[in-house]
């Protein structure tokens, strides 16, 4: 039996919409890869992965999700929202395992001056 990506996706908008940064951690696999802008190299494991994105929920502001396209556990969701006075648009892929949990998470985020700022100001909150 496959991974039910709508089931995964009303737990996800839950988290995301009450910043649940204890509860985030929970759904990702020990091992999750994430992709996040601007760096080639992917992040590793469940404590980095999860403290980053607890880190971009309390930095973006305005995070509204639009689209959204499910096939088994594969997900691609389109986002908007704001860093400061810019606005942003980005993608999530998503892959979850065989237990529901997210095993891969890339990030794509425009435009390019935003994504600078989010980098920046997220940099900075990594780092302590």
């Amino acid at each position: 039996m496959g991974t039910d990506g709508h089931a995964f996706l009303e737990k996800w908008h839950r988290i995301v919409r009450e910043r649940d940064r204890a509860v985030v951690r929970e759904i990702l696999a020990e091992d999750v890869l994430m992709g996040a802008p601007p760096h080639w190299r992917k992040l590793e494991g469940r404590e980095w992965v999860g403290k980053l994105l607890g880190v971009i929920m309390d930095t973006i502001e305005d995070f509204t999700y639009h689209r959204e396209w499910v096939q088994g556990g594969e997900l691609a969701l389109e986002f908007t929202g704001r860093v400061g006075k810019h606005g942003l648009q980005g993608i999530d892929l998503i892959s979850l395992n065989d237990e529901g949990k997210i095993q891969r998470l890339d990030v794509m985020i425009r435009p390019l001056n935003t994504l600078a700022e989010l980098a920046n100001i997220v940099g900075q909150k990594m780092m302590s």
